[in-house]
């Protein structure tokens, strides 16, 4: 099976935390992040792996992320595409047809993708999206009577789900992806009026790394969990040098939800 990473954000938001790494490469817990994605997809069953990445940086991703029991396959965009132009531009190097994972290259998560797929198969549909529970970012406030507060709630979980930036599409949705631009804002409200979007409900771990603070959480949690980190099946001898590492290209992609937007 193949899947596609997203990893053409550059960073900005994470400033020097990212230590002049592009997003999806930003070391946690002495690993980049990709590479708890692509050990992820292995166990998964997961032989090929095609990176979209911004221009200059193909060769850096491949050395990256070598030795973790996939082909790994990263293809540059000549500009940035938006990330449904940057699926479309990694699904044209498929080798396979059928379902295959999409990750936003930002996200980590614990999803039992064998039970994702599963359900993606059983549903018939043409694409299945990770959905999360919406935790409020603030405490909010609690009214008994008209003006008089009862209590207050403390960043309570919310009654709607969020796009978690974890995907499987099939042949269909493939080739409805747009040329350039978000998907989010094309192809799947496009698929959800004619029944052919479906959700599966992750409560589990999910972080999208887009600042120090989601940083920071990332390192704690894998910290703790020694046992979660990515397994080298080698050990990489490879160097990239350092000028290649910050690579060329554009900014991250516009759009799609706060929660997995990919291009800060």
């Amino acid at each position: 099976m193949e899947a596609i990473i997203l990893a053409g954000g550059q960073a900005t938001r994470l400033g020097e935390a990212a230590r002049g790494h592009p997003k999806a490469l930003v070391p946690i817990a002495g690993h980049p992040l990709a590479e708890y994605q692509v050990s992820q997809l292995v166990r998964a069953g997961v032989d090929r792996v095609i990176v979209s990445c911004a221009a200059g940086q193909a060769a850096l991703f491949e050395a990256k992320l070598s030795g973790l029991g996939a082909e790994i396959v990263a293809v540059a965009e000549p500009e940035p595409l938006g990330r449904g132009g940057g699926l479309r531009f990694g699904a044209e190097r498929r080798e396979e047809s059928g379902p295959l994972f999409a990750f936003n290259g930002d996200e980590l998560h614990d999803v039992d993708l064998a039970a994702f797929l599963e359900a993606h198969e059983r549903h018939g549909g043409a694409a299945t999206i990770v959905v999360a529970p919406l935790q409020s970012q603030f405490g909010v406030v609690e009214f008994a009577d008209g003006d008089r507060i009862s209590g207050f709630l403390e960043a309570p979980r919310l009654p709607h789900w969020v796009n978690a930036g974890v995907y499987v599409l099939d042949d269909e949705a493939l080739e409805r992806l747009p040329e350039r631009g978000d998907h989010e804002q094309t192809t799947f409200p496009e698929l959800a009026r004619e029944g052919k979007l479906f959700g599966f409900r992750h409560e589990g771990l999910w972080i999208t790394v887009n600042t120090p603070k989601d940083l920071q959480r990332a390192e704690e949690y894998y910290a703790a969990h020694p046992e979660l980190r990515p397994t080298l099946a080698r050990n990489r001898t490879r160097s990239v040098p350092s000028a290649q590492r910050t690579g060329g290209g554009g900014p991250g992609e516009p759009g799609g939800s706060p929660s997995s937007k990919q291009g800060s």
